[in-house]
């Protein structure tokens, strides 16, 4: 990714950008890490070999997994307009010419074979978020696979085990802030929930072709830190040079955010200013419409796909039962309202009511929102700047939901404890786990069939919302904590969670705000060989 200051998994990437499939040789050798160890104290350096993404262990895994009828896709990374509604067009990235890119519908047991042609100016990929899937189909360049050069394509293939809400986007630079992400629905064969109607929901924070901005010219802003526009000049009065179209720094006015607050998010919101906030690829002042009946059960699927914004959900004159996190089921749980960060997912049931009704997705501290609309009945439309009562309501967040028990992870001690200080800040924009940027050769080891305990402290003053690759995870390490791949952890704050090590290869575990990924705030957990 062609930058002022390369990121250390730029350079890494650029080394590989080579056209085909299949995975690293580069990664075969498992090389040298920094690792965890069996107390909570694990940190030591570690130079044993690992597994490699396409080694005989992840063949092993991925045959138990069987190998049901395939689903053949085919997909398209280009460049394009898209049309946010309203008589607002952007430049951007999507797969195909829609946002969010179309929807891939499959069913648990089956496999998925998607070929992706790379027709944009930068080498991609794909990462499947929330998958357990076979490792060198994870989708990260310089770990996983090679880069899809422009003008190559890669054939992704795997057999997918879990019903749930999940989503793919690239794992490649800040390319995820573009156009670049679309939902997979992993349909149930024996689905338990009972509803009349299905609304996938795909929240989102856009900036990509609005008066030249790009991602990367964000984050070449944001890496100049605290106070200050790329190049060191003033915050605000600078304007970068550049389309955003063809070049992939772009341009366009400053989008470092000041002030933003949310005492659910334990008080710095987030960095960056949108211009846009989406739902289902359209902006408030043009909303997506959703029609059913009065008295429609209708399951909604939410996605927050953004960059930077927790988004706070709710439907006005509606409760929601949240039934599923993450793909993996709850205790049905009532609330007014849902509050995501990036990458988290969640299903709810709602009952439909006789009228219109707004979905609003408010962006948490930023002072602005998204908006769809639900109508089953005559009536005006709400505006763009409605605010539900349910907003202030009851907040469901992931803390107080309690797993269903066939998913709850059995009890059991650790045999291994990991623990991450998440370090950096805005000043010199540093994000990272115990100060070292990402190096794909340093890995933190894990054993095939031990219970992992990962222990994030959080030494820094903005919540990051943590994923792990791979893999799902029990809040709280205890079997009483709900199954996720995402969590939120509080500023000054420590979050503990557990899985057992089922899936061997080299895993990704990241913070899923792109930027502070891109930065640096990004490891690697790898199983030993």
């Amino acid at each position: 990714m062609p930058m002022h200051r390369p990121t250390r998994r730029a350079v890494l990437g650029a080394a590989l950008a080579v056209a085909g499939t299949g995975a690293l040789a580069a990664c075969s050798d498992g090389g040298g890490g920094h690792g965890g160890a069996h107390s909570p104290g694990g940190g030591a350096q570690d130079s044993g070999t690992y597994v490699s993404p396409g080694g005989k262990e992840v063949e092993a895994a991925e045959a138990a997994r069987g190998s049901g009828p395939v689903r053949k896709v085919s997909l398209t990374a280009t460049r394009t307009r898209l049309d946010l509604g309203g008589g607002t067009t952007v430049a951007s990235w999507a797969y195909g010419d829609r946002l969010p890119g179309r929807e891939v519908r499959v069913t648990a047991g089956d496999t998925l074979a998607l070929t992706l042609a790379n027709h944009l100016p930068q080498p991609t990929s794909l990462h499947w978020h929330g998958l357990a899937l076979r490792n060198d189909m994870d989708g990260v360049p310089g770990l996983t696979q090679r880069n899809i050069a422009p003008g190559a394509a890669f054939a992704y293939r795997f057999a997918v085990p879990h019903p749930g809400t999940y989503w793919f986007h690239p794992h490649s630079g800040v390319q995820q802030d573009r156009g670049l992400y679309a939902p997979l629905i992993v349909e149930d064969p024996k689905e338990p929930l009972a509803y009349d109607k299905e609304w996938v929901v795909v929240l989102d924070d856009w900036v990509d072709g609005v008066d030249g901005s790009t991602p990367d010219a964000v984050l070449k802003e944001l890496s100049g830190g605290m106070g200050h526009g790329s190049g060191g000049m003033d915050h605000g009065a600078h304007t970068m040079a550049g389309s955003g179209e063809d070049d992939p720094e772009g341009g366009g006015p400053s989008r470092m955010m000041m002030g933003a607050r949310s005492e659910a998010l334990g008080g710095d919101a987030g960095d960056v200013a949108y211009p846009h906030y989406l739902v289902n690829g359209r902006i408030a002042d043009d909303p997506e419409t959703f029609e059913a009946r009065p008295g429609d059960r209708i399951r909604l699927r939410i996605i927050n796909a953004g960059g930077d914004t927790a988004f706070r959900v709710a439907l006005g004159g509606h409760r929601m039962t949240v039934t599923h996190t993450d793909g993996f089921p709850v205790r049905h749980t009532p609330g007014d309202a849902l509050l995501l960060g990036m990458g988290e997912r969640y299903d709810v049931l709602v009952t439909a009511g006789d009228g219109v009704f707004p979905l609003t997705a408010l962006a948490e501290g930023k002072k602005a929102a998204a908006l769809a609309v639900l109508r089953t009945g005559s009536g005006a439309a709400p505006a763009a700047s409605v605010r539900p009562r349910e907003l202030e309501g009851e907040v469901v967040q992931a803390g107080r939901l309690v797993p269903d028990p066939s998913v709850a992870l059995p009890v059991r001690l650790p045999d291994r404890t990991i623990r991450m200080r998440l370090t950096g800040g805005m000043a010199t924009y540093d994000w990272a786990f115990d100060g070292q940027p990402y190096d794909a050769e340093r890995r933190r080891p894990v054993e095939a069939g031990e219970r992992v305990r990962l222990v994030f402290d959080n030494g820094t003053a903005m919540w990051h919302p943590l994923h792990l690759h791979g893999h799902t995870f029990a809040l709280g390490g205890s079997a009483a904590g709900a199954r996720k791949d995402t969590a939120i952890v509080l500023p000054h704050r420590s979050l503990t969670v557990d899985f057992d090590a089922d899936n061997p290869g080299l895993w990704m575990v990241h913070c899923h705000n792109v930027y502070h990924a891109e930065a640096g705030m990004m490891a690697v957990l790898g199983y030993r060989g």
